[in-house]
């Protein structure tokens, strides 16, 4: 994607932000409904026809579980969480790491109980974020990676991390970072690939084929871009620059590495965008974010948001059953959460949120079937 088509795009992107994504709750965003705009080949390479969607449960209840992606200490909790329903787990820093490593209890033993498979997912980037690294093996960081090597050898080295992890049952990688270092801030740094946005775009394009090589599915995090926001989400709520200045920098990498690693899935970001929406409220619940990821930037695959339990940009305003129930009707697929909640309780809460029209049915069976596209009957 050239810089002059990045800036075609961004008119678009700008009258965007007065629509809602077409499978939104009105309702829940209290915005009136809108069409999304058409959006001609300047702004992305229109994507390949999608395969033919696996089907998801029927039940409404089943559908609800079976989006969702709590986190998993231990095999019992993770067994628990998985015969409620739920479509994937998330292993926390903090788990056992026996859910890893040990024989007759770990990921892979849990997969052959159960008779199924399901979505495993870690923060693995390499550098300082390599959960459980004494057992997956110890990694540089992404802007190492860049800086000592070519893309095709960082291709081998995340084709190797996802060896490793697909050996230990791990089958989703909340990894790369596409932010681009740009503004000093801590929480990015050494964990993008480059303070230059066009490489840091081939660089994570290239680190998302080495996964998908392996058979992980990489997933391209934080949309629309942290690098130069006000703030850590993880502490505060954090602004971006406007939206008519992120076509020059923040959006870059994502033009690039969408269409050249088509297999990633994308994280949504707790970021607010001036221009975009109310410029206030964070992407991860804000219907145009997600409509700007699938009308300009043609992405048609699984929007995780970034953890909506244990990050204060949005756990300060939100319990976590209203995070879970208002991002999946702004447009998120599979909501994650790593902070310990009954998830019986969280099941119980989305179906009653479709029961009383806070939650389009139509808007979670889409979230089910971009969750599920991949799996195998």
């Amino acid at each position: 994607m050239t810089y002059s088509r990045i800036v075609v795009s961004l008119g678009l992107v700008i009258a965007l932000s007065a629509c809602s994504h077409s499978a939104s709750n009105e309702d829940n965003a209290h915005r009136p409904a809108a069409s999304a705009p058409s959006v001609p080949d300047t702004a992305a390479p229109a994507p390949e026809p999608a395969p033919a969607l696996a089907p998801v449960p029927a039940d409404i209840r089943a559908t609800a579980a079976s989006v969702l992606m709590p986190p998993a200490t231990s095999y019992e909790d993770a067994k628990a969480k998985l015969e409620a329903g739920v479509g994937g787990i998330f292993i926390p820093s903090w788990a056992d790491p026996g859910l890893l490593e040990e024989e007759g209890r770990n990921i892979n033993a849990l997969r052959a109980e159960l008779g199924r498979d399901f979505k495993v997912a870690i923060d693995f980037e390499g550098g300082r974020v390599q959960r459980f690294s004494e057992i997956l093996g110890h990694y540089p960081s992404p802007q190492q990676m860049a800086a000592e090597n070519p893309p095709e050898k960082v291709e081998e080295l995340a084709r190797d991390i996802g060896t490793r992890l697909m050996d230990h049952g791990i089958n989703v990688d909340f990894a790369p970072v596409l932010d681009v270092d740009g503004d000093g801030l801590e929480v990015v740094g050494d964990r993008a690939f480059s303070t230059d946005p066009a490489q840091a775009g081939d660089y994570g394009a290239a680190f998302a084929r080495g996964l998908d090589a392996a058979g992980v599915t990489a997933v391209f995090k934080h949309f629309p871009g942290h690098g130069r926001a006000s703030g850590d989400t993880h502490l505060v709520k954090a602004i971006t620059p406007p939206l008519e200045e992120l076509g020059h920098h923040e959006f870059i990498p994502f033009f690039n590495a969408i269409p050249a690693a088509p297999n990633a899935a994308l994280m949504m970001g707790h970021l607010a965008v001036p221009g975009l929406g109310d410029g206030q409220t964070p992407a991860s619940i804000l219907p145009e974010a997600y409509g700007l990821a699938r009308e300009v930037f043609h992405y048609d695959g699984t929007i995780y948001t970034d953890d909506i339990g244990g990050m204060a940009a949005i756990s300060d305003s939100l319990p976590l059953a209203d995070a879970v129930i208002i991002s999946l009707a702004a447009g998120a697929d599979m909501p994650l959460w790593s902070t310990e909640a009954d998830i019986n309780t969280v099941i119980d809460s989305v179906v009653g949120a479709v029961d009383e029209g806070r939650l389009a049915p139509e808007r979670l069976s889409d979230a089910a079937h971009h969750v599920h596209a991949g799996d195998s009957d």
